[in-house]
């Protein structure tokens, strides 16, 4: 699989660390149920996600990656500071 780096250009995946679902951060402070499916609970979709990524050998940059996970395409990257994650 090879992964467009908005900064670097398309490059393997080997050189990027998967991080995990990008999911969006619940608000508030206190402890709830949704920060406890926030930090503890996951899908395992098979379909279109929205993947966390840091493009650790490269530019160091963190990417929000939408795929999917069937057919291994990859929809679109980008910075996850652009990307709201």
């Amino acid at each position: 699989m090879r992964l467009s780096c908005p900064i670097c250009g398309e490059r393997d995946r080997r050189e990027f660390y998967y991080q995990g679902a990008a999911l969006a951060r619940p608000e508030g402070e206190a402890w709830d149920a949704a920060w406890d499916d926030y930090l503890h609970n996951r899908e395992n979709p098979a379909g279109v996600t929205r993947d966390l990524w840091q493009h650790e050998q490269g530019c160091g940059a963190w990417l929000v990656v939408t795929r999917n996970t069937i057919t291994h395409e990859v929809l679109g990257v980008a910075l996850a500071a652009e990307a709201g994650a």
